[in-house]
C-alpha cells in the first residue's frame, strides 16, 4: 500500500509560491492541501490558478492554515520581515517548515526560528532550490577530487538581473525596508554566498569585506553590492549581486589542478538538463596560440525540475519523522545558518564603511 503524501499548506500568495505549488504537484510524495491569505478571495483565486485539487482547503488567514490538524508542513514565501513570527508559530503548531530565502533578517532571528523547529521536532529547510538539482552533486564530485580539481584557491560568483522599471526600485517587496530590508543582498546575494560556501565545503571564511560602490534606493535598501571573503589558509572568494545589470548566474571555482565553471547555477537554462564545464590541468599549445587541453562539458539530466526535487527531499524527511519517529535532519538548518552568518557580515561591512568584519 502506497504511503499517503505529505500535505502542504502555503502561507500567502507570493509569485514564488506559484512555482513551488507546481513543484508540490510534481513531487511524488507531496500534495497541495491548503492555502491561506489575508484575503479569502485572493486565496481562492490563487488555488484555482495553481492546480490545487477541488478538495483543497482555502483559508482567509495564515493562522487558519496552521490550525488545520491535517496540514503536515507549510511553505512560507512571506516577506522576510514576517518570517520570524510565522515560522516560529508554524513550528509551535508542529508544522514542518519550508522557508523561502533569505530565511531571516539576521542570524539572531534565524536562531529563534531554528530553536522553535528543534524544540518541536519539526524539519526546517530553506528554499535554495539549486542545492537539490542532480548537477549539484556532480559538481561536488569534481570539486572533491584531489586528482582533477586539487586544492581550492579562489571562487567568484555573480547573480544579477536588470529590473528596468522605476516602480521595482521603489515599490517591489524586495526593496521595501519594512518587508525585505536586506534588498538585493538577501535576494540574489544569498545564492552567491551559498554557492561560495558550497565550493568551500561549507568552511566559513575568517572575514568578509564589502566591495566599494554599494547602491541603495531612496529608502536605503540595497540594489547592488558585492564582497570579498578570506579564509585562514589563503583562499579567497568574491561575489557581486545586483538589480541593475543583465541576467547573469555564474560561478567559477579555481583549484590547483582544475577549474569549474557554471553559467546558470540558480536557474538552469533548461528545466530538464543542466551543464557545467570542468577544465583539468589546462595549458596552452606549443606556440601559445590556443589551448592544448580544452574544458569538458558535463550535462546532467533530470526527470523533475529542481524545485520539485527540493519538495521531494523535504517531504521524505518529514515522512521519516512522522512515520518512523526520526529526528529532523540537521544538514539543512546548518547550511542556512552559515549562509546567514556570511550575509550578516557583508551587511555589517557595508554599514561600517567597508571595514573587514570577522565571521
Amino acid at each position: 500500500m502506497a504511503e499517503s503524501p505529505i500535505q502542504f499548506g502555503i502561507l500567502g500568495c507570493a509569485d514564488i509560491a506559484r512555482k513551488v505549488s507546481r513543484a508540490i504537484t510534481l513531487a511524488p510524495n507531496a500534495t497541495l492541501y491548503a492555502v491561506g491569505s489575508r484575503s479569502l478571495e485572493k486565496a481562492t483565486r490563487f488555488a484555482a490558478a495553481n492546480g490545487f485539487p477541488p478538495s483543497a482547503k482555502i483559508y482567509g488567514s495564515y493562522e487558519a492554515v496552521l490550525d488545520d490538524p491535517d496540514v503536515d508542513a507549510v511553505y512560507v514565501p512571506l516577506p522576510t520581515s514576517l518570517h520570524l513570527k510565522w515560522a516560529v508559530l508554524a513550528a509551535e503548531k508542529k508544522k514542518h517548515v519550508l522557508l523561502e530565502k533569505p530565511v531571516a533578517l539576521n542570524v539572531a532571528e534565524l536562531d529563534q526560528i531554528l530553536e522553535a523547529c528543534e524544540s518541536n521536532g519539526v524539519q526546517f529547510m530553506d528554499g535554495t532550490m539549486w542545492m537539490h538539482h542532480p548537477r549539484t552533486a556532480k559538481m561536488k564530485e569534481f570539486l572533491s577530487d584531489p586528482q582533477r580539481f586539487g586544492q581550492l584557491k579562489s571562487v567568484q560568483s555573480c547573480f544579477t538581473f536588470l529590473a528596468a522599471s522605476d516602480d521595482f526600485h521603489e515599490n517591489n517587496i524586495r526593496v521595501k525596508p519594512d518587508l525585505d530590508a536586506l534588498g538585493v543582498l538577501g535576494d540574489t546575494g544569498w545564492y552567491c554566498i551559498r554557492a561560495i560556501l558550497f565550493v568551500a565545503d561549507y568552511e566559513l571564511p575568517k572575514s568578509v569585506r564589502a566591495l566599494p560602490g554599494p547602491v541603495l534606493n531612496k529608502a536605503g535598501v540595497l540594489k547592488s553590492c558585492g564582497a570579498s571573503l578570506i579564509w585562514e589558509d589563503g583562499k579567497v572568494a568574491t561575489f557581486t549581486c545586483s538589480f541593475e545589470a543583465n541576467l547573469t548566474m555564474n560561478v567559477t571555482a579555481v583549484g590547483t589542478k582544475g577549474t569549474l565553471q557554471v553559467q546558470d547555477f540558480v536557474i538552469p537554462f533548461k528545466e530538464d538538463r543542466a551543464a557545467f564545464s570542468a577544465g583539468i590541468e589546462s595549458w596552452f599549445n606549443e606556440l601559445v596560440t590556443g589551448w592544448r587541453t580544452m574544458p569538458s562539458e558535463h550535462v546532467v539530466t533530470t526527470d523533475l525540475p529542481q524545485e520539485a526535487l527540493m519538495v521531494r527531499e523535504f517531504s521524505g524527511l518529514v515522512a521519516d519523522i512522522k512515520r518512523n519517529g526520526s529526528k529532523p535532519e540537521q544538514k539543512w538548518p546548518t547550511l542556512s545558518r552559515k549562509t546567514q552568518l556570511v550575509l550578516d557580515a557583508v551587511k555589517a561591512s557595508i554599514e561600517r564603511g567597508l571595514e573587514p568584519v570577522e565571521v
